[in-house]
C-alpha cells in the first residue's frame, strides 16, 4: 500500500513539475509591446500577419501613450516599448531603438473650411491664441476652436517640439497651448471633434487622416510621403521600437518582420510611410 502510494505521489510530482514548465514556456513565449496611441494601431496589424509567420509566439499590444511606453521599456514591464516621439538625450542613454515606420502629423479641419494652407508663424499663433478668428488667415469670420491631444500623448509631444509650442525653461519643458483648447485623447476622438465642430482645428497622424477631416498644407506642403521623406514637410516623426539591451528572440522576431518587405508592405498598407 505505502509503494502505491509513493508512486501515485511521484506521478503527480511529476505532473504538477511538467505543468509549471509549461506555463513558463508559454510566458517566454509573448511579447508585450506597450506605448504610442499611433504607433499601436500598426503595430497590432504586424502582430496579426505575424501570428501567420510564427504562430509559437502571441504578441500583446496596449495603447497606452508614448511616454508610458518609454518608461515601460526602461523598468522592464514591456519587451517593447512604442514611441511616435524622438526620445530625449537621457531616454537615449538607457534605450536601443528601431525606426520602423515614418509619420507625418497632418494639420486638420473641417472639409467645409475653405482655408487650404498655413504658415508654421500662423499655426503657431492659433494655438497660442494669439489668432483666434478664421478671417485672419484667409477664411470665413467664425471663432478657431483649437482641439489638441492629452498630456503624454507622442503625436503632442511631437507637433509642439516641430512647431515651438514647447519652450524650455530651467531645464523643464513647458506647453504654451490656449488654455482654452479643448483636450481630447486619440486620433479618433479629434476627427470626431473637427467633424462636427465646423471651426474646429486639429492634428492627427497623417495615416488616421479620412474624409471626415481635410489636410491643410503647411508653408504651402502638403503631408504625403514624398514630401516626408524627402523632408519637405515640417510636421513629421518616426515611429520606434524600444527595448532596453537587446530583445528577447521572440521581440526581435516580431521586429525583424516589421521590417521585412511583407512588413513594410503592411506599413504601406496601414498609410504610413515606409522605411526602405
Amino acid at each position: 500500500m505505502k509503494k502505491k502510494f509513493s508512486a501515485i505521489c511521484i506521478l503527480i510530482s511529476v505532473s504538477l513539475l511538467l505543468v509549471g514548465c509549461g506555463s513558463a514556456n508559454t510566458s517566454d513565449k509573448t511579447v508585450s509591446v506597450v506605448g504610442s496611441s499611433s504607433v499601436a494601431p500598426l503595430a497590432e496589424y504586424e502582430s496579426e500577419n505575424f501570428l501567420r509567420v510564427d504562430k509559437a509566439i502571441e504578441v500583446d499590444v496596449q495603447s497606452v501613450g508614448s511616454s508610458s511606453g518609454i518608461k515601460a521599456a526602461i523598468d522592464g514591464t514591456a519587451n517593447i516599448g512604442m514611441s511616435s516621439r524622438n526620445l530625449s538625450e537621457e531616454e537615449a542613454k538607457e534605450l536601443k531603438e528601431v525606426v520602423i515606420a515614418l509619420d507625418g502629423i497632418a494639420v486638420v479641419v473641417n472639409p467645409n473650411n475653405k482655408v487650404k494652407n498655413l504658415t508654421k508663424d500662423e499655426l503657431l499663433a492659433i494655438y497660442q491664441g494669439k489668432i483666434r478668428n478664421w478671417k485672419d488667415v484667409g477664411g470665413d469670420d467664425a471663432p478657431i476652436v483649437v482641439i489638441s491631444r492629452e498630456e503624454g500623448s507622442g503625436t503632442r509631444g511631437a507637433f509642439e517640439e516641430i512647431t515651438g509650442l514647447e519652450i524650455e525653461k530651467n531645464d523643464k519643458k513647458y506647453t504654451t497651448v490656449f488654455s482654452r483648447a479643448i483636450i481630447t485623447d486619440g486620433n479618433g476622438s479629434v476627427k470626431q471633434n473637427i467633424a462636427l465642430k465646423k471651426n474646429g482645428i486639429g492634428y492627427i497622424s497623417v495615416g488616421s487622416v479620412d474624409d471626415s477631416v481635410k489636410s491643410v498644407a503647411v508653408d504651402g506642403v502638403l503631408p504625403t510621403e514624398e514630401t516626408i521623406k524627402a523632408g519637405e514637410y515640417l510636421i513629421s516623426r518616426p515611429f520606434l521600437l524600444l527595448t532596453k539591451g537587446d530583445p528577447t528572440p521572440e521581440a526581435q522576431a516580431f521586429i525583424d518582420f516589421i521590417l521585412s518587405d511583407e512588413g513594410q508592405k503592411l506599413v504601406k498598407e496601414h498609410n504610413y510611410i515606409t522605411v526602405n
